[in-house]
């Protein structure tokens, strides 16, 4: 199964003349720009700003499998099709294990965001694309792939230049990162993106359930409404900035979307193409951490093209070497890339960060790289992290956000949602892949308040000894002229205007049990704002009765109650009796 999964370089030229004719015609057959409608896809799409604002990728944009689904729609019914390998219907096959935990990431996104809308059949198109539904579904019961999956180091020989930045615990490699996993997370972007899917206490990228949960939220951040084509190529963009991948990821998603069929663990259709054309991967991934010792680190092997030869078969005379044998070549020249410059983070004037509980922050974090002259630095990944027992959040529900400087060497972090839990909250930048000191900011969230108490009706609140109201007491609860929610409140019937304590006589609430209160706490106001104070009794004391409503924040209200025996009409004046 490995070496039908490795095969890359090793086709004989007829066959490789062969498939190369067929892949021309599917290509053509299946142009980018255009779908089964006619109508123009995110081909031509511009990478959006969240995209290149990002880490980049959720990939690293490491390199991906370019097999095209097949012409004919799938059948949503099993075939007796070629085998792993072929083509047709068994394309369709999606493995037990890797197709259950892509149904659970899309019930589980459905109730954390449902405003997202992601379909499963996106998680399948990209683990089609990255690691061929997790090498044909070489999974164990519980999701973990039996041998990891590794992408080629990230060192920059025709990939990204990405060093370590997990001290080699994801992907065996201390230099450098590479992508992990069936969904190829780059080990900086799993740092934040992990989930835990299968409930196991732990989050590990190798993992199906984890990754495909992983990749869901990943999908799902910036509030992005993956029925909308705009924010759906955003979020595929963003998991690998190509418009190469974007394409390829669109036509499976439409393929899946016509019909898929379960098949057994480790039967599934495995790709033969890679966007690298093979260079850097190894037929059988490495395990991390079995490379023998004094080995070169693994990466990238692109075998240099021979110049051709001249005619009547001579070839070109090589050159003497300039230096004497045995002398070792000095050390290739590296060019410090932005990251490596930065010395340190300036806070880059961030205003005071205060919001209360529900509510959106209305300024946002700013920080600025710099070198140890204090000069700016462009082009560097800033991560943003809300650290500590609270739930604030970045807007989209995220505790993590990545954000790249600008010219000016700044960065500056999405807004910040205030969660319900009061207090200071911490958020720590951070530069990905640079080992310097972060920069706290520390925020507050304050309870939710009102500055404004009202009736919502005018009828007078009177009752008879011993009676019971028949009105019930409603308040509206405003701050700053809009409707206050969720606003803590306490409701007192008070000695007097002056004497703020609980009265022991007049009117009363009644408590669970049926017995007398006079103070009530607890209370808090509906989504509109609203409160409704339960039903009052009176005693047999007649006269004029207070009662005090306050707020968090501040708001306060008196209502006056009576309490009056029932008017009785004066006797009629009778005849005077006769003599």
């Amino acid at each position: 199964m490995a070496a039908q999964f490795g095969r890359r370089l090793r086709k004989g030229a007829a066959t490789t003349a062969v498939a190369a004719v067929a892949v021309a015609a599917l290509s053509a057959s299946q142009a980018p720009g255009v779908n089964d409608h006619g109508r123009q896809t995110a081909a031509d799409a511009t990478p959006s700003p969240e995209a290149s604002a990002s880490d980049g990728s959720a990939t690293g944009n490491s390199p991906y499998y370019t097999d095209l689904p097949p012409l004919k729609s799938p059948n949503p019914s099993p075939s007796t099709g070629p085998g792993p390998g072929g083509t047709g219907a068994t394309e369709a096959g999606i493995p037990a294990t890797v197709l259950d935990a892509y149904k659970k990431a899309e019930t589980a996104l459905r109730e954390k965001k449902p405003g997202c809308n992601l379909p499963w059949q996106l998680l399948a198109a990209i683990g089609r694309v990255e690691s061929g539904q997790a090498r044909g579904g070489q999974v164990r019961a519980d999701g973990t792939t039996i041998k990891p999956i590794l992408g080629p180091q990230l060192d920059g020989n025709g990939f990204a230049l990405i060093k370590d930045t997990d001290g080699g615990a994801y992907d065996g490699n201390s230099t450098y990162d590479s992508a992990v996993g069936p969904m190829q997370f780059i080990p900086s972007t799993w740092a934040w993106a992990g989930r835990d899917g299968n409930d196991d206490g732990k989050k590990d990228p190798n993992n199906i359930y984890d990754a495909a949960l992983a990749a869901g939220h990943y999908l799902c951040r910036n509030n992005w409404d993956l029925s909308d084509q705009g924010d759906l190529d955003r979020a595929i963009l963003s998991y690998n900035n190509s418009r190469e991948y974007l394409n390829l990821v669109m036509r499976w998603l439409d393929y899946y979307r016509k019909g898929t069929h379960e098949v057994p663990d480790g039967t599934g259709t495995l790709p033969d193409n890679r966007s690298d054309d093979g260079a850097g991967a190894s037929p059988t991934p490495t395990t991390p951490g079995t490379t023998a010792p004094g080995s070169p680190t693994p990466g990238p092997e692109r075998p240099k093209p021979s110049k051709p030869g001249k005619p009547g078969g001579s070839t070109t005379t090589p050159k003497p070497p300039t230096t004497p044998p045995g002398t070792p070549s000095p050390p290739p020249a590296t060019t410090p890339t932005p990251t490596d410059t930065v010395d340190h983070l300036e806070d880059a004037g961030t205003a005071k960060l205060t919001a209360m509980a529900g509510d959106a922050f209305g300024k946002r974090i700013s920080t600025r790289a710099e070198t140890e002259a204090g000069k700016a630095v462009a082009k560097v990944r800033v991560r943003f992290t809300i650290v500590g027992d609270t739930d604030t959040t970045f807007t989209g529900g995220e505790s993590v956000a990545t954000v790249a400087t600008n010219s000016s060497g700044v960065a500056v972090a999405p807004a910040l949602q205030a969660g319900e839990k009061t207090g200071a909250v911490t958020v720590r930048a951070t530069v990905v892949g640079r080992t310097v000191p972060g920069l706290d900011y520390k925020a507050t969230v304050t309870e939710r308040a009102a500055d404004a108490l009202a009736r919502t009706g005018d009828a007078a609140l009177t009752c008879a000894p011993g009676g019971e109201f028949a009105n019930q007491v409603e308040v509206k609860a405003t701050y700053n002229g809009a409707v206050a929610d969720g606003v803590a409140a306490t409701a007192t019937l008070i000695t007097s205007a002056d004497d703020a304590t609980a009265s022991d006589k007049g009117p009363y609430f009644k408590d669970a049990d049926g017995k007398t209160v006079r103070t009530l706490t607890g209370l808090k106001t509906d989504a509109k704002g609203l409160l409704k104070l339960p039903k009052l009794y009176a005693d047999d004391t007649t006269g004029t009765f207070l009662l005090r409503i306050t707020t968090a924040g501040g708001a306060t209200l008196t209502v006056e109650l009576t309490v009056a025996a029932a008017e009785t009409s004066a006797p009629s004046a009778s005849a005077s009796p006769s003599a």
